[in-house]
């Protein structure tokens, strides 16, 4: 199972979302990693429904989304066992993964200054929810709390009176991803100076690193962005409109294809009002009126068609059936098959990741399905066994 982290051993002591996704992602480019998990287990696997499987082993979906690519042992953090254990994973380890609140590995006995006795040229990812540090670092961080403090649900949605939050819990999503490449730069960085460092994220700095716009029209021009529905706030035509038996979504991001567009449906794109994206953006309703009255005569598909013949970006809206029947989806290695120990052959989503051409997803050419609970714990005792012998005390 080769990988760019080929060789790369991470030690992930996280659960439920933001952590193993980060673990999950490390895993995807050919690392490997030892979930740590107490005897419940992670508690995704309790998250559902939907559960499949046998009703006396069922399975969460929830759990099948972040752990693929994985091994699991049971260790208690709590018992001297469980502790001797964990410091024989960190000596022989790459990378070791906690989104546990500030305060925790310290109380486990694994504050940072142990972790590099035990181990110089270890990377530590931390994962919080709003920091470890400031005024209100110790703050429990779940993602639906994390999208509305950090400005996200102010700006989704169909208008400002109704904060939405995003159909996945975005926030634990992007904290695993700004995670795993913060991991992969110090794992660079180490390379060079032979030793590891401590890579800090959170849902909080997650969310706000990918404000964009929204955050500069703030520290910059003093504007602070509104939920706008389905429609860009600053550029226009940007968002769905209606054919005559469904929605289409158009993007114009050049005044040449928005003088292109507006000539092949009957609109004047020199009308003062829509002139320029200024001026689109300022009279957007009014845009929104002429553009769902020239395709008002359209189906969705006869429209998109001839959308494509003029270079205008436009697309449908699917489900999420749909995305995974897609041809397109399967053409970029977005769904995986594995060979689960209870449900048998699966598909699962895939990396977003392909390397050269390689069609194989993330960079593995066989991918590891979720394990089952302490389903390695042997294997990963015997291995520990061959590095080092006893455990140390």
């Amino acid at each position: 199972m080769t990988g760019p982290l080929d060789g790369i051993t991470v030690v992930d002591l996280s659960r439920a979302l933001a952590g193993p996704h980060a673990t999950m992602l490390l895993g995807d480019l050919g690392a490997r990693v030892i979930k740590v998990e107490s005897a419940a287990g992670d508690d995704t696997r309790g998250w559902g429904p939907p559960f499949v499987g046998p009703e006396d082993d069922p399975v969460s979906t929830y759990f099948l989304a972040a752990n693929r690519n994985k091994e699991s042992i049971v260790l208690d953090l709590k018992s001297d066992d469980g502790r001797q254990t964990l410091a024989r994973l960190v000596r022989h380890s790459d990378v070791l993964v906690e989104n546990f609140r500030p305060g925790v590995m310290e109380r486990l006995g694994f504050d940072v200054a142990r972790l590099h006795e035990l181990n110089p040229g270890l990377v530590v990812l931390a994962i919080s929810g709003f920091g470890h540090d400031g005024p209100e670092g110790g703050r429990p961080g779940y993602d639906q709390i994390a999208q509305g403090e950090a400005g996200l649900m102010s700006v989704t949605g169909p208008g400002p009176d109704e904060p939405t939050r995003i159909g996945v819990p975005i926030g634990d999503l992007l904290a695993g991803l700004h995670g795993a490449y913060g991991v992969a730069a110090a794992l660079r960085e180490r390379e060079i100076t032979g030793r590891g460092r401590v890579v800090r994220t959170s849902l909080l700095a997650s969310v706000v690193g990918v404000h964009a716009f929204q955050g500069t029209a703030y520290t910059v021009a003093g504007q602070v962005g509104r939920a706008q529905g389905n429609h860009h706030p600053a550029l226009a035509p940007y968002g769905l409109f209606h054919a005559s038996d469904g929605p289409v979504q158009v993007a114009i991001g050049a005044e040449g294809m928005w003088v292109r567009f507006a000539e092949a449906f009957g609109i004047d794109p020199a009308d003062p009002l829509l002139a320029t994206n200024a001026a689109r953006v300022t009279n957007r309703e009014h845009l929104i009126e002429v553009i769902d009255a020239a395709f008002a005569s359209w189906t969705a598909l006869d429209l998109l068609a001839r959308l494509a013949e003029l270079g205008i970006p436009a697309g449908k809206v699917r489900s999420i059936d749909e995305v995974y029947d897609w041809d397109q989806t399967r053409s970029q290695g977005l769904v995986i098959p594995v060979d689960h120990p209870v449900l048998g052959p699966i598909e699962l989503p895939g990396s977003a990741l392909r390397f050269d051409d390689n069609a194989h997803s993330g960079g593995r050419e066989t991918h590891l399905p979720p394990p089952g609970l302490d389903e390695h714990g042997a294997a990963v005792r015997a291995w520990l066994d061959e590095q080092d012998g006893p455990a140390p005390r």
